[in-house]
């Protein structure tokens, strides 16, 4: 049996190790045997199934239905969308042989379904009666990534994407907005990590949407993350495939779609807003364990106050660790895994009718009577929870400026690296420049940001938009 810990290299020190080294010693993943792909332990993939189980709940509040399409789409069927297939020829996998026979047709493993619906709506939908239609689907698809890291970029990955058809533009353009809340709010509510809503520019904007929604997150070393976004298709890819519907006036009319996801890489959002040099910090609501005992010794007395406790504390995912480890190995445990409330069961505390409760964020250990546990911990989890947020939020704060030329933003962007607020012509030639001379890109056209006229920090051709840019993940 391991008898400790491996060394986690300090987050301040270097970040990028830091963040392997939680991800490796909270035992959330290992590598698989291709490159770029992932296995998921239990306890990783607990945290998944957590975020499942609550995004699912929400999107079904609003009438979506789950579905499953398949992994593989043939080549004339994907080719019809050439905005959808340039975006993601680099990245397609593709199958061209089955045993020892060629195949006559190329098959590309799923970079995502759009395509899929598509084919599938052209052959189920004839009349506005049969609208809208809210589907989801939760499954892995394949993109190539050249360079990968766990969860933020791997070429498997597992991830929600929803697929809508309406009978109007209207009524797309709200579903769109509306996912992207949910999204938001789940980040904020649940994930605790503070997000800014926005458009995408048009050089940042999904391939073959006519607009793209956005929530970003800021990670504590200041880069940023795309932690959800939902797309407003028009009827881009209704009229490729030939997607009609008679409306209510008896015309034939196209269809109008959206497409929204969030990934696996939401796990390492948390990761990188939350954790420390001690290993995960976890939100309590997708921890897989939010309150754990830990048992001082395996006495009977001790496993009898144990279970009990437990059993008052059903509303909670309980652990009891009555492991025959050291006291200090399973405290440690505890930490990298980033359980929000720990509660230590001894002896001496139950001779004078008490136990010790702690909290993962501030690590303050106190005393509690054991008839006082339950109105103990509540309140603890809801502190808890609201301070990992106010930390995160004050990170995003501190990092946040704004700049008038490119030079000032290479500035910030070297002094204190975030979210840079600049005006911007908009022009995707222009962005292009931008990440050419600065290794960075646009996140979003923030919603909560006047949009006024100014000059654009690159080209200095007059801009209407105010736009945040940062080196991003």
């Amino acid at each position: 049996m391991k008898k400790q810990l491996e060394k986690i290299t300090p987050r301040d020190q270097d970040f990028s190790q830091w963040y392997t080294d939680v991800v490796l010693n909270a035992k959330l993943v290992e590598y698989g045997p291709v490159k770029g792909t992932i296995i998921f332990r239990p306890y990783g993939y607990a945290i998944w199934e957590n975020i499942q189980k609550i995004l699912d709940m929400e999107f079904k509040k609003i009438g979506v239905e789950n579905v499953y399409f398949p992994l593989l789409i043939p080549e004339s069927l994907f080719n019809k969308e050439k905005d959808h297939v340039e975006g993601f020829a680099p990245e397609m996998a593709t199958v061209t042989q089955v045993g020892d026979k060629v195949l006559e047709e190329k098959l590309f493993i799923r970079p995502t379904s759009e395509v899929l619906m598509a084919n599938f709506w052209q052959k189920e939908i004839k009349s506005y009666r049969d609208l809208p239609l809210l589907y989801n689907q939760w499954n892995n698809v394949m993109r190539w990534e050249k360079t990968t890291r766990p969860f933020l970029r791997t070429s498997e990955f597992l991830w929600q994407e929803g697929h809508t058809i309406h009978n109007s533009p209207e009524q797309a353009k709200k579903l769109t907005l509306k996912i992207l809340e949910i999204y938001s709010n789940f980040a904020t509510n649940v994930l605790m990590i503070p997000v800014i809503n926005g458009q995408k520019t048009e050089h940042e904007k999904f391939a073959g949407a006519q607009e793209t929604y956005t929530i970003e997150s800021l990670m504590h070393d200041g880069q940023a993350l795309q932690a959800g976004t939902s797309h407003y298709f028009g009827n881009n890819f209704t009229k490729v495939y030939d997607i009609k519907f008679q409306n209510n006036e008896g015309k034939w009319e196209y269809a109008y779609t959206t497409s929204w996801g969030v990934s696996t890489r939401l796990i390492g959002a948390i990761i990188m807003s939350h954790s420390d040099d001690l290993g995960l910090v976890l939100p309590s609501q997708i921890s897989p364990i939010q309150v754990q005992i830990i048992n001082v010794q395996n006495t009977d007395q001790v496993e009898s106050a144990s279970e009990q406790l437990a059993k008052e504390l059903n509303q909670y995912r309980v652990g009891i660790d009555r492991s025959d480890k050291t006291f200090g190995f399973k405290i440690s445990e505890a930490e990298i895994k980033g359980i929000p409330i720990r509660i230590e069961v001894g002896p001496r505390d139950l001779a004078n009718n008490q136990v010790m409760i702690s909290r993962r964020d501030t690590r303050q250990k106190m005393a509690v009577p054991i008839d006082e546990v339950q109105t103990v911990v509540k309140n603890m989890i809801q502190e808890y929870d609201q301070n990992i947020y106010q930390i995160a939020l004050q990170n995003r704060e501190q990092r946040t400026s704004h700049a008038e030329t490119l030079a000032e933003y290479q500035n910030l962007l070297d002094e204190n690296q975030g979210f840079v607020l600049v005006p911007f012509c908009g022009d995707i030639a222009c962005e292009e420049d931008v990440k050419k001379k600065t290794s960075t890109n646009s996140r979003c056209i923030p919603f909560d940001v006047e949009q006024t006229k100014g000059k654009c920090f690159n080209c200095q051709k007059d801009s209407e938009l105010r736009v945040y840019f940062a080196r991003a993940y």
